[in-house]
């Protein structure tokens, strides 16, 4: 690595430094000048530092722990939200968040899965892993909101779905094929935004949609980078050469055309400032929806069919 910083703690402990002394100065009106000074200079470091992040590290970035998950951009894009429990089959999957919220005053069924931030609150959660009853609870809001005609919004943060025996036993794969399947045929405008992890079909269960939006060091992938490297190389230490290989970050997968369009994130990622975070978000989600306001039903099956037709290749 040319002697660079692989991991993110180690990237970012130059600016966290620079942003400890600023914080120390904060109480000191004497000090204005001094706290200025270190701010710009905290602010250039950081510009240097994220203009040549790596894939890995992007990866990081996207795991990082005090990074905005779905409910904190609800309570910030939602002028209100109302929740909604329950698959009405089995139980209310907490992985999973749904309900019906107002977006710049227009109605939208927002959904996504949702981690958690303490011990606690990642066992309720299931660190973010939903279990059939999740996408089934899914599936419910999204057709609630095809009923109703309400457009609807899905976060993407998750590793993927549950691998447990449990979950296995309460269909899985079943679940996840299902939501496919039925949102490829959707009569409403489906728009999907990877806010964090995309994780394999845990991810695409919420993902078959007309506009596709990725925030700026969010990764989506059919596998992590560490579970690509323990098949290739039997090594979980070649993560970073997987992150590479995986071309899992927003650039590459809106150069090949698996997304749409970047959602910025403020300088240093979406960790650093929620509230602009949601700015940003909020802007590129309420464009989306107005792009595909012109379509009608039809249209809007025929173009989600098309765009997830053309990609990838066929080898004869």
């Amino acid at each position: 690595m040319n002697g660079k910083p692989t991991d993110l703690a180690e990237l970012e402990r130059p600016i966290l430094d620079l942003e400890a002394q600023i914080r120390a100065l904060e109480m000191d009106p004497a000090k204005a000048k001094e706290r200025e000074r270190l701010r710009k200079k905290a602010e250039k470091l950081k510009a240097e530092v994220f203009a040549s992040i790596t894939d890995w590290q992007r990866s990081q970035l996207a795991r990082h722990p005090r990074r905005p998950y779905t409910l904190d951009y609800i309570e910030r894009i939602c002028d209100r939200f109302e929740e909604i429990h329950g698959d009405r089959a089995f139980a209310d999957d907490a992985a999973i968040v749904g309900g019906l919220g107002w977006i710049a005053g227009q109605p939208v069924m927002v959904i996504g899965q949702q981690k958690g931030r303490d011990t606690k609150q990642k066992i309720i959660r299931n660190f973010g892993m939903p279990r059939p009853e999740g996408y089934r609870k899914a599936l419910r809001l999204m057709k609630l909101a095809e009923k109703f005609n309400r457009p609807v919004l899905c976060l993407i943060d998750t590793q993927g779905a549950f691998p447990g025996l449990d979950a296995e036993e309460r269909g899985q794969a079943e679940a996840i094929a299902r939501n496919l399947k039925e949102m490829a045929r959707l009569k409403v405008p489906v728009v999907a935004v990877v806010i964090g992890e995309g994780g394999s079909g845990g991810a695409l269960a919420l993902g078959v949609a007309n506009t596709v939006l990725m925030q700026e060091y969010a990764v989506y992938s059919v596998i992590t980078p560490e579970g690509c490297a323990s098949i290739l190389w039997k090594d979980a230490a070649q993560a970073p050469a997987a992150a590479e290989a995986l071309r899992l970050t927003a650039p590459h997968l809106l150069e090949q055309g698996i997304i749409d369009a970047i959602v910025p994130e403020p300088l240093g990622g979406a960790h650093g400032d929620w509230d602009q975070a949601a700015v940003l978000l909020k802007e590129a989600v309420t464009k989306a929806f107005a792009d595909l306001a012109p379509l009608d039903a039809r249209a809007l099956v025929d173009q989600r069919y098309t765009k997830f037709a053309r990609m990838g290749s066929v080898i004869s």
